[in-house]
């Protein structure tokens, strides 16, 4: 059978006269909004079941999307209104209406923040945590680490002898001629010992100890946090990994910033500052007036030594700034890193549990500037020095700063610009003329390294120049590096290296070898153990694992005087 044509299939019936083309257009767009508009409802296999086996039809009616609305429908059912009288249901509806005001998460769908805040939503959580904590460890990775005995190491220096002009042994001319006599006789003879022969040679040298320290750091993990963290990440694992991190990275701050106490032999605690004076003027370029003050500033300061401590406080200096900043000037003692300010005001001394950490400084000048500090660490919490440790040693920086070392020079200033380099060129050649050292390399903060490659692009003179090239496909090659200087005196290429600790302003300057081939020195600096590093599984007593790391040794340097230190260098 043929099907009718669209003419008469919208037509009223098969004997109703064509309609026209734009009248069954019409009539068709009508049939497919319809349909468009037809009900629907997802219903579940259980829904199914129940509607059919009860011989009902599906509702088609909308649904319900709110709490407000699911309770207005129920209101309104007619079992509801046969079970309650008008009042009771009038008084119910009343109160919902009421309350639909005071609490709007009743009219609300479900979102992603209702009905609960955080919303009915998975949580993408990845695993494991991620573990964004630096860990560089240049000298325990360089240093070379041998075996130890004992409680402390000991060797023997022959410092010098005549002719080396080193060790405090002074110079003899050794011409003779054939009537020459030299006394020979043992020291304290009564007699004289006549021989004829050159002059006698004299010789120095020292003993050397360094004690041994055992270091050690521990972790626990309770049985709470590893049995939730099942699925997650293996929290003993975790604690295992960071406990060995942590203790490199402690051992590496220790061979480059420990101090040892006097009475083990090694450099002791550092002075105070010396010399403290206040300066208030009026503000430069890029700084920012002092705000907050009452009256007048008071200011103590200490010696910085690093990461583990400071010395002990210097007595209080005043001054009254109006609309200005104050310079901060101290003799930084040998060994200090720099210094460290605490601040406060007041009409009179409010004392040293309203005085705070301001910060610190490289050199021997800090500028207070800005709003003065009113909370953070007190110059109360300064009760007794932390610079040196009786379980510990002396570091690279202190030795190099230290009495034995070949060069030391607080600079109190910025790199030159007028002739970049020319600090390690003077140290260079005064370590020559002292022990004919011919260093290898030096260690510099990012920022001094900084300093010293814009030195070079600064420079007055004209003796540098930078060419800057475009490459075949774009773009140009922006910025300078000095990774080598050339010691004037020797021709040596040394390496520049930044060390990640090392704090601004100091600037060591280093000998891995001698330039002396039978000084029976196989490494200048080295790692002595008595027990390398190892860790420790603590067993089991409580509700928790415990683990220990633990190491027993020192740094040995065997050469300190042909190391050296540029010290003081101003941040710019």
């Amino acid at each position: 059978m043929n099907l009718p044509k669209a003419s008469v299939l919208f037509a009223g019936s098969p004997e109703a006269p064509e309609l026209s083309k734009a009248e069954v257009s019409r009539r068709f767009d009508e049939l497919m909004a319809a349909m468009s508009n037809t009900p629907t409802r997802r219903v579940d296999a259980a829904e199914v079941a129940e509607t059919l086996g009860k011989g009902l039809g599906f509702d088609f009616t909308d649904r319900p999307s709110t709490p407000f609305d699911v309770l207005t429908k129920a209101l309104d059912a007619p079992d509801m209104a046969k079970a309650m009288s008008p009042d009771a249901l009038a008084s119910v509806t009343n109160a919902l209406e009421a309350l639909k005001a005071e609490t709007p998460d009743l009219v609300k769908d479900l979102t992603t923040s209702s009905p609960i805040g955080t919303g009915l939503v998975a949580y993408d959580l990845e695993a494991p945590a991620k573990m964004l904590v630096p860990r560089p460890t240049p000298l325990r990775n360089r240093l070379p680490r041998t075996k130890g005995i004992g409680l402390a190491h000991q060797f023997k220096v022959i410092s010098g002898f005549t002719g080396s002009a080193t060790g405090g042994v002074a110079n003899i001319h050794p011409g003779i001629v054939d009537t020459t006599q030299t006394n020979f006789a043992p020291s304290g003879a009564s007699n004289a010992l006549y021989y004829a022969r050159g002059p006698k040679m004299s010789y120095a040298g020292y003993d050397k100890t360094v004690a041994y320290s055992q270091f050690s750091v521990s972790d626990a993990v309770s049985w709470s946090a590893q049995y939730a963290g099942q699925g997650y990440q293996d929290i003993r694992a975790l604690s295992r990994t960071s406990l060995l991190y942590s203790s490199m990275l402690l051992e590496e701050r220790m061979l480059l910033l420990g101090r040892g106490t006097s009475a083990r032999n090694f450099l002791g605690a550092l002075a105070a500052p010396t010399g403290l004076a206040l300066t208030a003027r009026t503000a430069a370029g890029s700084e920012t007036p002092i705000t907050g003050v009452s009256t007048n500033i008071y200011v103590k300061v200490t010696a910085d030594a690093g990461d583990f401590g400071q010395s002990v406080l210097t007595a209080a200096v005043n001054v009254a700034p109006s609309t200005q900043v104050v310079d901060v000037t101290c003799n930084l003692p040998a060994g200090a890193t720099g210094m460290r300010v605490y601040v406060s005001t007041g009409s009179s001394d409010p004392g040293d549990a309203a005085r705070y950490y301001a910060g610190r400084t490289g050199y021997n000048t800090f500028t207070i500037q800005g709003a003065l500090p009113t909370s953070g660490t007190a110059a109360s919490s300064v009760t007794a020095d932390t610079s040196a440790y009786t379980a510990g040693y002396d570091g690279i920086l202190p030795i190099c700063t230290g009495a034995d070392s070949g060069y030391n020079n607080r600079l109190n200033a910025a790199l030159s610009t007028s002739n970049p380099g020319v600090e390690w060129q003077n140290a260079f050649s005064a370590m020559y003329d002292n022990v004919k050292a011919d260093p290898d390399r030096t260690l510099l903060n990012g920022a001094d390294r900084k300093q010293l490659s814009d030195a070079l692009k600064t420079s007055s003179s004209s003796n540098y120049r930078m060419t800057i090239t475009q490459d075949q496909v774009s773009g140009v090659a922006l910025g300078d590096i000095v990774n080598t200087i050339y010691n004037e005196v020797t021709g040596k290429a040394v390496s520049v290296e930044v060390h990640p600790w090392l704090p601004q302003g100091n600037i060591p300057i280093l000998s891995d070898s001698l330039p002396l081939p039978d000084s029976e020195v196989s490494n200048v600096w080295e790692v002595r153990n008595v027990q390398d590093m190892l860790g420790v599984e603590w067993p089991v007593n409580q509700f928790a694992f415990e683990s220990s790391s633990y190491w027993f040794g020192a740094l040995i340097c065997y050469a300190p005087a042909w190391n050296g230190a540029l010290t003081g260098v101003k941040k710019v």
